[in-house]
């Protein structure tokens, strides 16, 4: 079983910047990918930015630029950093952990609240 944790959401100005990790552990060997999707009131879950073993990053188009996702392959750490935030990145950050061969394994998410 894999357990994801999220941190370091919080309530930041617009034009502030904000870095989220996600540690994950439990039964896992190795991780094939690590990622970040986000889901604001009254929307549907969407991608942010996921990263593989191979450290091949994926992002959602019109967040590239701004978030950059990273990690620390050795402590199964993912972090995403987030610059120049607007209100409208207001969500729910979920976390998902990919072991080879095996489902994604989801935190509980972390707030992202960004006030004009």
């Amino acid at each position: 079983q894999v357990q994801v944790v999220e941190s370091g959401g919080g309530l930041v100005q617009a034009g502030g910047s904000l870095r989220l990790s996600c540690a994950a552990s439990g039964s896992i060997f190795n991780l094939s990918a690590m990622g970040w999707y986000r889901q604001a009131p009254g929307k549907q879950r969407e991608l942010v930015a996921t990263i593989t073993s191979g450290g091949t990053t994926n992002y959602a188009g019109s967040l590239k630029g701004r978030f950059t996702i990273s990690r620390d392959k050795a402590r199964n750490t993912v972090y995403l950093q987030m610059n120049g935030l607007k209100p409208e990145d207001t969500a729910v950050y979920y976390c998902f952990a990919e072991p080879w061969g095996l489902g994604r394994s989801w935190g509980q998410g972390t707030q992202v609240t960004v006030s004009s």
